[in-house]
């Protein structure tokens, strides 16, 4: 095999590689040989058919075999002997492919970028750090009550009012006509809920058990069943029964029918969970704040062919947009250099990030990616068996659960070297700052903090 390096031009590398025709004989009359010892052919004994035959039948076969496996073994080794780290497959060019000649090819590789010594030391960041109000905790304890409360049929009847639940009979039409999907028996609706069309709960407060009443409403415009958008329709609406919600107290009843132990072990859990959100508030915002800082810090070259990859995936985004009638600039040109400029970002901070997990033995264990997985089947109560399956039988799935972990790992080793300044605010200043910062980021949506590992 000889290899001549034909160009050296930023992260691209391009070789000619020629493979001697010797070489090429030698794999397919090896390959012959071993065929012939179980090869069958009609008139001839198991292992006995004549290698010029075997050669006749199967040779062009065997020798794209034995070329594929010497310029796949010949590439690696180029790369092998050089050092080099590719960030993509290598391109690979036939030049000259003729059985009994030398063949020779062209090999492209773009390699990974050489980063260097990173500092995170003087990274400065803040993290927004609120306490949980008493009050959003009592708010909380007393959304649990509602919740719980029991519903009880009004005695001495009455008509139905908002706030009560009745239980009725319904049939809808058009124009007289029913239509499907627009009926139910033994139906229960709060009143004042908003669960139905605009207007129909509305009209159906003051009703009495045993009667009926025509419920008239106008369908939305933009309702999701195309045939009924914008139409007006009736609905023959039958009260069976009128129940009011008795209010439940926030006590130790309570809290034993959630599973706590007492009311002030249910308090503590809600604070906690609280807590908790607010943390992860801070949290995506703190990660926001470094990701910026890294990339504007961190201008290093990024291997083309990954940033391509990338703004592909983003442009074919989209494309699935406007084609769902999503309204998207008119400057194809403006937005092809933004998003592409996103795709670079992106890329550089997949590539920084990676490359510090890997300088600082940063990995993802077999049961972090297990949580990961029953996090993901916990999504769907009722199918969780299902889900855990469906990934046990599917690996390749389950690994692309291991970016994120990777990512939120090498993360929070970064906040450690960092310098983090701490500062107390409100809930609603931190969920204020939280929101103002998602409509910057939304300008250049699709979210350009989703680096790439």
């Amino acid at each position: 095999m000889q290899v001549t390096e034909l160009s050296a031009e930023g992260l691209k590398r391009q070789f000619k590689i020629v493979v001697p025709a010797g070489d090429l004989s030698a794999k397919v009359d090896e390959r012959l040989a071993e065929l012939a010892k179980t090869a069958q052919m009609p008139g001839f004994r198991q292992g006995k058919v004549p290698v010029g035959l075997l050669k006749k039948q199967y040779g062009q076969a065997l020798f794209g075999e034995a070329l594929e496996a010497a310029v796949n073994s010949s590439t690696a080794k180029a790369i092998e002997d050089r050092g080099l780290k590719p960030a993509l497959q290598p391109r690979v060019d036939l030049k000259t492919l003729e059985e009994g000649k030398d063949v020779e090819f062209e090999v492209v590789i773009e390699v990974l970028p050489e980063i260097g010594k990173l500092d995170f030391s003087e990274v400065e960041l803040e993290r927004l750090k609120a306490a949980v109000p008493e009050k959003d905790v009592e708010d909380a304890i007393s959304r649990i009550a509602k919740a719980n409360r029991e519903q009880k049929p009004v005695d001495p009847p009455r008509p139905a009012q908002k706030g009560d639940a009745i239980k009725l009979d319904f049939v809808g039409s058009v124009d007289g006509t029913e239509f499907p999907g627009g009926a139910a028996q033994d139906y229960t609706l709060e009143l004042g809920s908003g669960s139905f069309i605009p207007g129909f709960e509305d009209q159906l407060i003051g009703a009495e058990v045993g009667k009926t009443v025509d419920v008239k409403v106008t369908f939305p415009a933009e309702y999701g069943a195309p045939e009924l958008a914008g139409k007006d329709a009736v609905f023959k609406c039958t009260i069976k029964e009128i129940q009011e919600f008795v209010d439940k107290p926030a006590d130790d009843e309570l809290a034993k029918k959630n599973n706590f132990e007492n009311l002030d072990a249910m308090r503590k859990a809600v604070a906690d969970r609280i807590s908790q959100d607010y943390a992860q508030v801070s949290r995506t915002m703190i990660k926001r704040q470094l990701l910026d800082k890294l990339a504007d810090t961190h201008k290093f070259e990024v291997p083309e062919g990954l940033v391509e990859g990338e703004f592909n995936a983003i442009w074919q985004r989209i494309e699935e947009a406007k084609k769902s009638g999503q309204k998207v600039d008119d400057d194809e040109e403006k937005m092809r250099k933004d998003y592409r400029d996103i795709a670079e970002r992106r890329v550089r901070l997949g590539l920084l990030l990676a490359d510090v997990g890997r300088s600082n033995s940063i990995d993802v264990t077999p049961e972090e990616l297990n949580q990961a997985v029953m996090r993901e089947a916990m999504r769907y109560p009722g199918q969780e068996r299902q889900v855990l399956e469906f990934y046990g039988k599917n690996a390749e799935l389950k690994e692309r659960l291991r970016a994120p972990i990777f990512e939120e790992k090498t993360v929070d080793f970064i906040l450690e070297l960092a310098k983090v300044n701490e500062k107390s605010v409100t809930p609603e200043e931190l969920l204020k700052a939280a929101r103002e910062a998602e409509e910057a980021e939304d300008e250049d949506s699709p979210k350009k903090d989703e680096p790439k590992e």
